[in-house]
């Protein structure tokens, strides 16, 4: 998965490309789908640093074995980013999380 592909599956399922972000609690990791979208006038990325967060994502997505996950959660999910609703996605580190929990 590369980050064009990220940004095309939020375009086909929710018309925007949200923001999409990495969020750490003390024993789990979420990709979160922002409200936030690029199509808005106050979205604070350019679209060149918005594809090269997505890519950084999908980097980690795919390090960790989760990009098939993700895709059929956000194809199969009836939620819907909204103001102050992230679309939250466990990642399954399948007791590999302190792997990647190193501040």
């Amino acid at each position: 998965m590369t980050g064009q592909d990220l940004r095309a599956l939020l375009l086909s399922k929710w018309g925007y490309s949200f923001d999409v972000q990495l969020r750490r609690t003390p024993t789990k990791i979420f990709i979160q789908i922002m409200w936030r979208y690029l199509e808005q006038a106050s979205f604070p990325m350019a679209e060149e640093a918005y594809l090269a967060h997505l890519d950084e994502v999908a980097q980690y997505l795919e390090a960790w074995g989760m990009s098939d996950r993700v895709v059929q959660y956000i194809t199969d999910t009836r939620e819907r980013p909204r103001l102050g609703k992230a679309v939250s996605i466990p990642v399954d580190m399948a007791g590999r999380a302190s792997e990647w929990m190193i501040d």
